[in-house]
């Protein structure tokens, strides 16, 4: 992608681009993404996706596959009309692609759901390895062949003047075989050349050589684009595109966060939540961890230049951040991580910072990382762990598709007296806490609250955690030496069978946290 005034963008001609060096990203996460075993999405989340996709500015978004479904021909319809029809301030829109096989019947429907669009394209597609079309098309190669010159030319009859033919399985095709049927699609009115190793299994230089392959033998392909769509089974689906592109690729077929059949495809890396998949806190780029140093020699690097450590900055991307390098204070981290988050905290402390720092690094020993109030506790000399404030007694929630939630919740004091609260709310966690709330009457904002399962089935266990925020609570034992009070963040974790129970465990875990840090009781 370049940027939104790009000519190559603006001045769109399907076969050919002006900047030599320029690749088109070609946006499946709605078509192949979806593929990925529970990754089901609705038109209004498809739309959704669509019109962040649009922002971002991806080159082609493939919005479906108009024939599997009335459902999925009604969103291609609807995306092409509303975003492929939204020209920026700078004058960009996107091209509004759909699937079809290489029938009839589909390429029809691909035609009545994306000629609404500006910028309409179909990508229609057969399998050229000998091993597809002896099992799973039952063709010889010469029915393939012909196939191919009546479909691609019967799209280019309904109106379609930007045609991707796609090859599906290419990666496993006999080569001269391969180079015969692309040049035969460009005959007929392709305009570009979907080569898919579509079970993932080439090394990247050798899909890169597969592509110069490609270039050298195809008649005709100088006159149009020649595309990478590539499989992530051996884990090396964006390293194979990169190399596709050195090799003359022009055009990089990728999804969100790689997303797809099987292990998925080459990634887009731009998060969406619809998918209802985590995210894996290492993930390149939009992982939690992926701007978020733990290492002491990393962190000190940082404060110095973010460049020591970073290649790219939260900001390339999307996200802000504070003025600070992000950590993770741990037993990994040293003085200078140490001494910045007490800074931060309000706390000028040079000539205690060596004590302070022996007392962090015992206290590291035995928790993963320390939060904000750990911290403020070791500067204050105080015991870090929390206080048993209030503990859970009893829930009873009410919850169901017709009306709000309900919860009832018991909280038993330090002095073992209970108190029983109500709440409704806009599920059973919320209805919760704001039970818990009416009792402990505690100022805080909640920052989080994640529930992940540990392992599958129905009888899992639900791993909980919740972040707060104090708010406005006079803490004098944790006043800093420069008499600054900052908010700081409290955490709680939980694990067991019920979600209910493991969320308001973390919940009120956070919250004694909170009262132990403030002298609360």
């Amino acid at each position: 992608m370049a940027s939104p005034s790009s000519p190559c963008r603006l001045n769109y001609i399907p076969n050919q681009i002006s900047n030599p060096n320029y690749v088109r990203i070609f946006d499946t996460t709605l078509r192949d993404g979806e593929q990925a075993p529970g990754a089901a999405l609705n038109g209004q989340q498809k739309l959704d996706i669509a019109q962040n996709l649009a922002k971002l500015g991806v080159d082609i978004i493939e919005a479906g596959f108009p024939a599997s479904s009335k459902d999925d021909f009604e969103s291609v319809r609807v995306i092409a009309k509303e975003v492929g029809n939204e020209v920026d301030e700078n004058g960009y829109v996107p091209v509004i692609c759909g699937m079809a096989r290489c029938t009839r019947g589909d390429i029809d429907k691909a035609w009545e759901a994306l000629k609404w669009a500006k910028r309409p394209r179909i990508l229609t597609f057969i399998a050229t390895s000998e091993i597809h079309m002896k099992y799973k098309l039952r063709k010889t190669r010469e029915e393939v062949l012909q196939i191919v010159k009546e479909m691609v030319s019967y799209a280019k009859s309904l109106g379609f003047v930007d045609i991707e033919f796609g090859a599906e399985d290419a990666a496993r095709s006999e080569i001269e075989f391969l180079c015969e049927v692309l040049g035969e699609s460009l005959k007929a009115g392709a305009t570009t050349l979907g080569i898919a190793d579509t079970v993932g299994n080439l090394l990247p230089t050798e899909f890169a050589e597969f592509i110069s392959v490609i270039k050298a033998k195809t008649p005709g392909i100088d006159n149009a684009i020649v595309s990478a769509h590539c499989h992530n089974d051996l884990g090396q689906a964006s390293s194979s595109a990169i190399m596709a592109a050195i090799a003359g690729a022009r055009q990089l077929e990728v999804t969100i966060n790689g997303v797809g059949e099987r292990a998925g495809n080459a990634s887009l890396e731009e998060v969406e939540e619809y998918t209802g998949f985590m995210v894996q806190p290492h993930k390149a780029i939009v992982g939690a961890n992926a701007f978020v140093h733990g290492s002491g020699i990393h962190q000190d690097g940082m404060l110095k230049h973010r460049s020591t450590y970073e290649i790219l900055s939260p900001e390339d991307i999307g996200l802000s951040r504070s003025s600070e390098p992000d950590f993770v204070l741990g037993k990994h981290s040293g003085r200078s991580g140490l001494k910045s988050r007490l800074s931060k905290l309000g706390y000028e402390l040079d000539n205690e910072l060596d004590d302070i720092f022996q007392r962090f690094k015992a206290a590291a020993a035995k928790k993963k990382c320390l939060s904000d109030d750990d911290i403020k506790a070791l500067a204050s000399n105080e015991n870090f762990e929390s206080q048993v404030c209030w503990s859970l007694g009893d829930v009873q929630v009410t919850c169901g598709i017709s009306g709000l939630s309900t919860a009832t919740v018991k909280l038993i004091g330090v002095d073992g007296t209970e108190h029983v609260a109500s709440s409704v709310g806009k599920g059973f966690i919320d209805a919760s806490f704001k039970a818990i709330d009416l009792i402990v009457k505690l100022p805080v904002t909640l920052l989080e609250c994640s529930i992940n399962s540990v392992s599958r089935g129905t009888e899992t266990i639900a791993s909980a955690k919740v972040v707060v925020q104090e708010e406005n609570i006079h803490k004098s034992s944790q006043t800093s030496n420069n008499g600054v009070n900052a908010p700081c963040t409290f955490s709680g974790t939980s694990e067991g069978m019920d979600i209910i129970v493991s969320s308001i465990l973390a919940y009120v875990s956070a919250l004694n946290k909170v009262m132990s840090s403030s002298g609360i009781r």
